[in-house]
């Protein structure tokens, strides 16, 4: 029941204008020796005191109040006045549903003229926040809670129970300090946080959860905990990440969530419980789960003062109800130095003045920080191994963020009775710092002998290198009859675009492709200079040609050869213009497969080395479906990227390898091999996922693409041996390309001999099958192309009427006309503009495509057509293009039920239990309907009916279908029995006054309306 309760009460804010506007105009009973204090009287969930008993607290702290200022000569009145909420909304809500309950005792306020010099509360956060982001308040507000980030700063608020700011001060304090029991400074921490924590908890851990608080952004590593399992099976995992663990309750929810649960001996539980005198009782024993424990709480009131009165520790029975009597104690302190002083207590300087004081409070001084906060002194406790008892590890005084040691000798769990390292597994070990030294200086040393010798091989390179560009001029555009190659794929557009991109020209009277080097000035290092100089030099057959670099627009771009068919994967993905049945079957796999490792073997044991890019879009088919290899060297210009063809050691650390350039090519070759996308399996589609688990593979079988040998027919068994053993985990057990091209050299031989055919036999063979198969193609893209002009169809029929649409297929255009009798619907969301003031635009976006696409749907069992949605407004009409008689009026009414009924049941998912409620407006008459414009046309109404709709929409009320007469009159006419109330007189401008009716259901039939809402 508190959700629906909350979005009523935030409703009533929609829908009644003005408490943002509510300011120091309210009259206020502050003034000619009579002094009040306003107090908020709001449930606290998290602190289970009564109403009652808090209203005698304040009493109490009222009497202190006015003997003090008597004392002082000042002979004043002061009083408090109880403010309780109204209504039932929020009698069974606690916190987490009270965003709207102060604003309502706030209208109260207003309303009766109540306002005090001062507020009491609320204590919520959730309240506080809303009512200064809705609110113009210009009084000093006292707070026993309000402990979330979001009421952090507020120039006017005063909070007298510790806010999670000053919790996560202590954390990062405790972290970073070290002292002879805590040796390491810690970095990480797991936070525990499942949902069912006190209004404290709830906020103290949504601090620390906060990506951009003091706490996450000063620690190195930071993970949430959700749920009790996660928490469990974090306290023995190896693999964890921090030993520390922080979370917030009481040491029954320890005991609940350990039971009897092992835990890891370097595990540190920091158990937030500021509010609980229970550590501190005599004869209290700690439990054996509270011995990994460290718990952060604050000392019993009675314990930081040498003088106190009796009664007042009687009322004040816990940290809650104190910080309300300390409240209106400080309200006193500061009236009274107002008084002394002679000065308003009006005016904005009282409001500001409850900051950077010490005051007396009812068990000694009290201290407020210059943003109002309360200051105190935190206290840690262990629990000692020897005794069982609680004991003071150390304090924290909040005031000037210091932390000081208390037992310098604890007797802790952990090992040495110090407190371990935050991450597992480490320590100072002197043994390894030994070796890892001794091993530095052996790599330094080796170092600086290779630098040497690298200094000697490149100045011997430079004497060797030959470099220049090649004149723009030499550069020469495409003639416009020279068309990129043919393809039978429909939808081969998107390989033509790619070309394109690549830019094509013509150098030396030879189409070539220009790559963008991603160099602007041309001016390339030594080293790029020698590495380009040894690709001028690479002539294979099975290698693309390597012109030259050339500058164009401020751009420097290699000139390499041009193929025809484009890259491998293109033709991979051509199943049309490459069918399996013809070119592509077994023996043309095993020929590509082998152009590939000609034109690698070739380039590793050229001065080029290594590819370092290899993947199945770097190797490209001419017009001969002769493979080449391009893209190849130049990795001090364009380093690797990493991709799903790149091996793990370099997924790991960025470099590049012969040994990776064979893993590669297992990727290929599994493309090649099974005609599917690249690095193919069953288990995993998502790419970013394939390149992660391969990175991180740490199992004995590590994450490869799907390649079964059982499945594999005898002939295919020995490549797929082959192609497993590329892509092994450790570099050094795969094959180099020598050894590949051999292998392959040796099955394409093979694969010969047996079918006793010659290479022109073999030509002449797949020419046969093509031509047999090309009428199947032709009939094939002719299916192709008749499904795409049938999804473009549906597509205009989704955009214009099925009529209008043919007209323009057939004509070209459509001819207005006047239709004598339709109807038109309209309707908005009320109070659209204040759910997009609390919502994000992609959730606006994705609100209004929930609420929409359900429409649509309820639309396609109404004879209707929908016009257009603009905004929250949606228009619909029946009775055109195509007429119907008198089923516009029915088909309108029933469809009008049908969205109310479903609005009424519609939750959205950024505002759950907020309620969607719409005006509705109906109305019949003549209508003028055409085609406007021509790029994006639309069907549009024209005429007085169309105003007339909108405006019953605009005059009717929330969740009510409002229906002009002309409907009505309409409906009448009809068999259905439509039930109907009269409204009344109803003003629309442009026609006057007329007679409107609210449509309610229909007779016999069940509809399940929401409720309207009352005036």
């Amino acid at each position: 029941m508190k959700t629906p309760l909350l979005a009523l009460a935030l409703w009533s804010l929609i829908l009644r204008p003005g408490l943002p506007f509510w300011t120091s105009h309210v009259s206020r009973n502050c003034q000619d020796g009579s002094y009040e204090i306003s107090v908020l009287m709001m449930n606290n969930s998290a602190f289970p005191e009564s109403l009652d008993s808090l209203e005698e607290v304040v009493k109490e702290g009222v009497k202190i109040v006015s003997q003090r200022l008597l004392e002082a000569g000042l002979n004043v009145t002061v009083n408090a006045t109880f403010i309780y909420s109204e209504g039932v909304i929020y009698k069974s809500s606690d916190c987490r549903s009270s965003t709207c309950e102060g604003l309502d005792l706030l209208r109260t306020i207003s309303s009766k003229k109540q306002m005090g010099c001062v507020l009491m509360g609320p204590s919520c956060t959730y309240s506080t926040f809303q009512m200064y982001l809705d609110t113009d308040l210009n009084y000093p507000m006292i707070s026993a809670g309000s402990f979330g980030l979001s009421c952090d700063y507020k120039e006017t608020l005063t909070r007298m129970m510790s806010p999670a700011r000053k919790l996560m001060y202590f954390l990062v304090e405790f972290w970073k300090v070290k002292f002879q029991f805590k040796p390491f400074s810690w970095n990480t921490a797991y936070v525990f946080k499942n949902s069912t924590e006190t209004e404290d908890c709830f906020w103290y851990l949504n601090a620390l959860e906060a990506g951009v608080s003091y706490f996450s952004q000063k620690l190195g590593f930071k993970e949430m905990l959700r749920g009790d399992t996660e928490f469990q099976d974090i306290l023995m995992d190896q693999n964890r990440k921090s030993n520390v663990i922080v979370m917030c309750g009481r040491p029954e929810t320890i005991q609940n969530l350990r039971g009897n649960r092992a835990v890891a001996e370097d595990i540190v539980i920091i158990l937030v419980d500021l509010f609980n005198d229970h550590y501190f009782m005599d004869n209290v024993t700690a439990p054996d789960y509270m011995k990994n424990v460290l718990v952060l709480t604050l000392p019993p009131e009675n314990s930081v003062s040498n003088s106190s009165s009796s009664k007042n520790l009687s009322l004040a029975k816990n940290d809650f109800a104190a910080a309300y009597l300390d409240g209106v104690l400080l309200f006193g302190h500061m009236l009274k130095i107002f008084l002394e002083n002679g000065e308003d207590v009006t005016t904005s300087k009282f409001a500001h003045a409850f900051r950077n004081i010490t005051f007396e409070g009812h068990v000694g001084p009290v201290t407020l920080d210059a943003c109002g906060d309360i200051d105190n002194t935190m206290y840690l406790l262990y629990t000692s191994v020897d005794t069982s008892k609680y004991k003071v590890l150390l304090t924290y005084d909040t005031r000037v963020n210091q932390t000081s040691p208390v037992d310098k000798s604890p007797t802790f769990i952990w090992k040495n009775h110090k407190l371990p390292n935050d991450i597992p597994g480490q320590g100072p070990q002197m043994l390894m710092i030994a070796v890892f030294t001794l091993a530095g200086t052996v790599v330094l040393l080796l170092l600086i002998a290779l630098l040497v010798l690298r200094k000697y091989k490149r100045e011997h390179a430079l004497r060797q290198k030959k470099w220049s560009h090649i004149p723009p001029e030499d550069i020469f555009p495409l003639e416009s009859n020279e068309t990129n190659h043919v393809s039978l794929k429909i939808d081969d557009d998107k390989r033509r675009d790619t070309i394109q991109r690549l830019r094509q020209c013509k150098y030396d009277k030879k189409r070539v492709i220009l790559k963008d080097l991603k160099h602007n000035d041309g001016n390339f290092t030594e080293k790029q200079k020698i590495e380009l100089n040894k690709l001028l030099q690479i002539d294979y057959y099975n290698l693309t040609k390597f012109y030259g670099t050339v500058k164009l627009d401020s751009t420097i771009f290699g000139v390499t050869e041009y193929c025809e068919r484009g890259s491998l994967r293109e033709v991979l993905n051509d199943t049309i213009s490459y069918p399996d049945g013809t070119f592509m079957d077994w023996e043309f796999k095993i020929s590509v497969l082998y152009d590939i490792a000609k034109g690698m073997s070739y380039l590793h044991s050229s001065k080029t080395e290594v590819h370092g890019r290899l993947k199945s879009t770097n190797c490209v088919v001419d017009s001969r479906m002769v493979v080449k290899i391009t893209d190849f060297g130049c990795n001090s210009i364009l380093p690797p990227r990493k991709d799903l063809w790149t091996a793990p050691e370099h997924l790991r650390v960025a470099s590049v390898s012969q040994k990776g350039d064979v893993y590669s090519y297992g990727i290929i070759a599994q493309e090649i091999i099974q005609r599917r996308e690249t690095f193919y399996t069953l288990s995993c589609r998502d790419q970013k996922e394939k390149i992660f688990r391969v990175e991180n593979c740490n199992g004995v079988k590590p994450f490869r693409p799907d390649l079964f040998l059982e499945t594999a027919e005898e002939k295919e068994l020995e490549v797929y041996l082959l192609v497993k053993s590329c892509w092994e985990e450790d570099p050094e057990k795969r094959p180099d390309f020598k050894k590949i091209e051999n292998t392959l050299a040796k099955i394409f031989g093979l694969f010969h001999d047996q079918k006793n055919e010659s290479y022109m036999d073999t030509l002449i063979r797949r020419l046969q099958l093509y031509s047999r198969n090309l009428e199947h193609l032709v009939e094939e893209r002719t299916q192709l192309y008749k499904a795409e002009r049938d999804r473009a169809d549906q597509l205009n029929f989704m955009l214009l009427p099925r009529l209008v649409v043919k007209s323009l297929k057939e004509k070209g255009f459509v001819e207005p006309e006047l239709y004598e009798e339709v109807t038109v619907y309209f309707s908005d969301i009320v109070g659209f503009t204040t759910i997009c003031k609390y919502s994000t635009p992609m959730e606006v976006v994705d609100m209004l495509n929930d609420i929409y696409k359900n429409f649509d749907h309820i639309l396609d069992h109404h004879d209707v057509y929908k016009v257009e949605t603009i905004g929250d407004a949606y228009m619909v009409a029946s009775g055109l293009p195509k007429r119907n008689g008198n089923r516009h009026a029915i088909d309108i009414a029933k469809m009008a039920l049908d969205l109310l009924s479903f609005v009424g049941t519609f939750e959205l998912e950024h505002l759950p239990g907020l309620p969607i409620w719409i005006r509705i407006g109906i109305h019949s008459g003549p209508c003028a309907a055409g085609v406007v414009g021509i790029k994006m046309p639309r069907y549009c109404l024209f005429g007085d009916t169309v105003n007339t709709a909108s405006r019953m929409e605009s005059t009717g009320l929330p969740l009510r279908i409002h229906v002009s007469g002309s409907t009505i009159a309409i409906l009448k006419r009809t068999e259905c029995q439509f039930l109907y109330e009269v409204r009344g007189e109803t003003y629309l401008k442009g026609r006057g006054t007329e007679t409107t009716y609210w449509l309610t259901g229909v007779k016999d039939q069940e509809y399940n309306l929401p409720t309207p809402p009352t005036a």
